[in-house]
């Protein structure tokens, strides 16, 4: 392209929504990206799978046209999306990529759009109790959603997603009478004072997570080891699962365990969030809770996290939920003695979610925080397990 070509303001290059980009990576069509922010946001957080070919290239450097150690990394058999944070600057590159002859369209709304993506999926386990699992695929961040009868839980709830849960709730003919958090958490924003203004719904913190300082202006019901919850004609039984936290809880629902950030489906959770200076003891603590209170239960009980990973594969009925006796097979270091198991979690641990510091405090009403700053405060990966490399066997 010449410098300084003027763009036909009249046509505009094709744009996708964030929610068909994400059907189109999960039919398993090829998809390539180009991701035009800049290196330090890319490398924080992308989108990535099997069938994703991506290059990143400022988009400021793209401004007088498009550099030929570019061009040769873009496929010309094949349509290119661009992105960029919130969906200007991608338009701007795809026009110019259009007018090489590429085959091109954009991500409207950009990472802001893809950080909207939140998707429904219900549990097929044993109960009569609906439960269903929310998905964030730009954070990993996991919600459910409890309805039995006219009555309703969210445990994890994120701030964003509030009118989602409320109204699919209403939809299910239930209202949320209950609104669960597994720990203080660093990595998103918690909807549970948001949905507390819900009439009717009720924080439930666990109680060593008081300790920490929860300066809320709503009332809120703290719990311990073997309470119990009542929603509707379903039992949510509490099981103390320190670690990740020292004030981590479990939540228990017949045969599916809420294990928050203590256990995934491909991992461990990380121990330094709380207190950094307290990691180890962090760490031998929650080999305590796993070997002593979350492996013994049954093979067949459904593990059920606040997070995921890109490592995780779904389940048939499409959450992130294992049992846990696969689990128990598949990764090793869930077999391994207690300080082996320490030096292995301190040894790789990933960087600390953005901005967390800003994180827990504002989930613990230290901070106030807008909503668009909430947002903005949560973009990015979650970084809440330990790191994946060598945590399952072959």
């Amino acid at each position: 392209m010449t410098e300084g070509t003027p763009l036909d303001a009249e046509e505009e290059v094709e744009s996708i929504a964030p929610e068909e980009l994400k059907e189109c990576i999960d039919s398993g069509e090829d998809i390539f990206i180009l991701d035009a922010r800049s290196e330090g946001d890319f490398d924080e957080w992308h989108i990535d799978g099997e069938n994703v070919g991506i290059v990143n290239y400022p988009y400021f450097q793209l401004l007088d046209g498009i550099p030929e150690d570019l061009l040769v990394d873009l496929p010309r058999d094949q349509r290119i999306t661009v992105l960029c944070a919130k969906g200007g600057s991608s338009e701007m590159v795809a026009e110019l990529l259009e007018e090489e002859g590429y085959d091109v369209s954009h991500l409207a709304r950009g990472m802001n759009g893809w950080a909207r993506i939140h998707e429904y999926h219900e549990l097929d386990v044993a109960t009569d109790t609906t439960i269903a699992q929310y998905q964030r695929p730009s954070s990993g961040c996991l919600t459910y959603l409890i309805i039995d009868d006219d009555e309703a839980a969210v445990i994890d709830p994120l701030r964003a997603f509030v009118d989602e849960y409320i109204r699919d709730a209403q939809a299910l003919g239930a209202e949320i009478t209950h609104a669960i958090d597994t720990h203080i958490h660093a990595d998103h924003i918690s909807g549970v004072r948001s949905l507390a203004a819900n009439p009717g719904a009720e924080i439930v913190l666990p109680a060593p997570a008081d300790e920490r300082g929860i300066e809320y202006e709503q009332a809120y019901t703290t719990v311990e080891h073997g309470d119990e919850l009542s929603v509707g004609n379903t039992t949510i039984e509490v099981v103390h699962t320190p670690g990740h936290t020292s004030g981590m809880a479990s939540y228990q629902v017949g045969e599916v365990l809420f294990t928050g950030d203590g256990l995934f489906t491909e991992s461990v959770a990380r121990p330094d969030l709380e207190d950094e200076d307290a990691a180890r003891e962090a760490a031998r603590t929650l080999y305590d809770t796993l070997n002593e209170t979350i492996l013994p239960l049954p093979a067949e009980t459904a593990i059920a996290p606040a997070h995921f990973s890109d490592s995780a594969t779904l389940a048939e009925d499409g959450t992130h939920t294992a049992r846990l006796g696969d689990l128990t097979e598949s990764m090793d270091v869930l077999s391994t003695e207690r300080e082996e198991f320490v030096e292995f979690i301190l040894s790789d641990m990933p960087p600390r979610p953005a901005n967390y510091e800003d994180i827990i405090a504002t989930n613990l009403g230290q901070k106030r925080t807008g909503d668009e700053e909430a947002f903005k405060l949560e973009l990015g990966p979650n970084n809440c397990a330990a790191s994946q490399d060598a945590l399952t066997g072959d």
